[in-house]
């Protein structure tokens, strides 16, 4: 009796702790988006809140000054996210179902060719080159997608993971007559979920939160992403802060720090329900090749 009350109290305990860090983990998105509804001014004087001061919708309406400019931008940056992801995913997981066959006699040469790039890389001058002249994709969708497609540390940790996947399942399938695709996308990637959804996470990031390519490659305005538009608009917003065209424009009736928090709830938005969809896999994928067997 005294040994389940001993064992009950700690997890009681434990169950305090972790409400208490998850509420401490969601105030700041509340004051983000508290922030975002709050009135420059209060901001100023009184600082952030959880809850909004002086309601207003100022920060949303200049933003949104042009719906189908922001409803396009989300177009495009869910086109390239999903696209980048599944192409990125496929490509990524062959790549690394091949490094992780230790009768592949080149294993050693292409691991170290990945393991290369991650130190070292031709520089921006060449990337350019190659992606608006070589490839020709300036002002073309495919120049946000392209360079992101196979990022080295996501196939190492990939084929960190399928290594660890028992080599008798692949001579049995091999036996029965099973081809080498039939084999990755039959019984590796299925057992590779938590992985798969993991390094797919961190790939739809990596294009959602994307705007250093379009700021290269993008003077479309019809093609530029989420994240990228909103970059333009804040700096169009500090520019007219800065230089008021003369006194036409009174700064005050201007939003500032709120229509940062706005464009962040905006950006954000989307992504946590991406989140949601792959969290339980989450944690065990993040543990790939922490532990031996």
């Amino acid at each position: 009796m005294k040994s389940r009350e001993g064992s009950v109290i700690p997890k009681i305990f434990i169950n305090i702790f972790l409400s208490v860090f998850s509420v401490c983990c969601l105030i700041p998105f509340l004051i983000v988006v508290s922030s975002s509804f709050t009135e420059e001014q209060m901001i100023i004087e009184n600082g952030y809140s959880i809850f909004p001061r002086d309601f207003t919708l100022l920060a949303y309406k200049y933003i949104m000054a042009d719906p189908t400019q922001i409803a396009r931008a989300y177009g495009v940056t869910i086109v390239v996210t999903l696209i980048g992801t599944v192409v990125s995913l496929i490509i990524s997981s062959c790549l690394a179902y091949v490094l992780s066959r230790k009768d592949f006699p080149h294993r050693g040469k292409i691991s170290l060719y990945l393991f290369f790039t991650m130190l070292f890389n031709g520089g921006l001058v060449p990337s350019y080159i190659i992606v608006a002249q070589v490839l020709n994709l300036k002002d073309n969708i495919f120049a946000l997608i392209l360079p992101y497609l196979i990022i080295p540390f996501y196939v190492l940790l990939l084929r960190t993971y399928f290594s660890e996947i028992p080599f008798s399942l692949v001579e049995s399938a091999k036996i029965e007559g099973a081809s080498e695709i039939n084999v990755l996308f039959k019984i590796i990637l299925p057992l590779s979920l938590p992985a798969m959804a993991t390094v797919g996470l961190f790939i739809v990031l990596q294009y959602w939160n994307d705007w250093w390519l379009a700021l290269l490659y993008i003077d479309n305005a019809n093609l530029n992403p989420l994240q990228y538009m909103l970059y333009l608009i804040m700096q169009n917003l500090n520019a007219m802060r800065l230089s008021p065209l003369q006194g036409q424009i009174s700064t005050a009736a201007l939003p500032g720090e709120n229509a940062r928090m706005a464009m962040a709830v905006l950006a954000i938005g989307p992504i946590i329900f991406a989140f949601m969809f792959v969290q339980k896999y989450f944690v065990s994928g993040l543990t790939v090749g922490a532990v031996k067997g």
